[in-house]
């Protein structure tokens, strides 16, 4: 596959000053199919260490759901009012039956014996076997790449968002029938469109910075 060349570096630019995390979003208006199925690329092609995938992304549209969510989430009213509403969930645990399935769908795919990877196993199992290593936390910082992937490919086709940390996630478990999976509820994220009232929009709050020369050291 050659390099795609879809965006300009001001495209992207643009893209990063267009998204802001939206607090009034418009309810009449919904993310188109074809836009949507491209959201959810975004999650299932994320990035995660060792290629594992320990998340589940659960989209949520039925509005008795989302309205006990919004309860278990402040009230924040993003839960119910944009277009669509994803819970990033995180494994519990990193168990060897999940790095050998995913070996075995690497080997499928690639074409390859699975015993050529037998190395990589090897390498993978070291670290997810470490006592030293928890690894819910380790699952849940893979989970937060998957959750800038979508909010950038979001920004990149004028979709708003909002992510949303300030939930429970006990209640969110229980509501979604996540621990019984073996997964936990670590953030939500609302997609939709912003309502033109919003007053946390850029035009109307502009987003505050630090200057590059403060937050960016170059090591030359």
């Amino acid at each position: 596959m050659s390099s795609p060349a879809f965006s300009t570096p001001q495209q992207v630019t643009d893209a990063l000053e267009y998204r802001y995390a939206t607090k009034t979003f418009d309810p009449s208006r919904i993310i188109a199919p074809a836009q949507w199925a491209s959201l959810e690329q975004s999650l299932i092609l994320s990035p995660s260490s060792f290629g594992l995938q320990p998340w589940r992304f659960i989209v949520v549209a039925k509005p008795a759901v989302r309205a006990n969510l919004r309860a278990a989430a402040w009230n924040q009213s993003q839960v119910t009012d944009a277009s669509h509403l994803v819970v990033f969930a995180a494994k519990l645990d990193m168990p060897q039956a999940h790095v050998d399935r995913f070996l075995a769908l690497t080997a499928e795919v690639r074409r390859i014996d699975v015993a050529k990877l037998s190395g990589y196993r090897q390498m993978i199992l070291g670290f997810t076997n470490n006592p030293e290593m928890p690894k819910l936390p380790w699952n849940t910082r893979q989970v937060y790449l998957a959750l800038g992937f979508f909010m950038f490919a979001a920004a990149a086709q004028g979709i708003d968002t909002c992510p949303l940390e300030g939930i429970d996630p006990p209640r969110f478990d229980e509501v979604l029938g996540l621990q019984a999976e073996g997964f936990t509820s670590v953030v939500a994220c609302a997609a939709g469109y912003r309502a033109v009232d919003d007053k946390s929009q850029p035009s109307i709050s502009p987003k505050v910075r630090f200057d590059a020369s403060e937050i960016v050291r170059h090591v030359r």
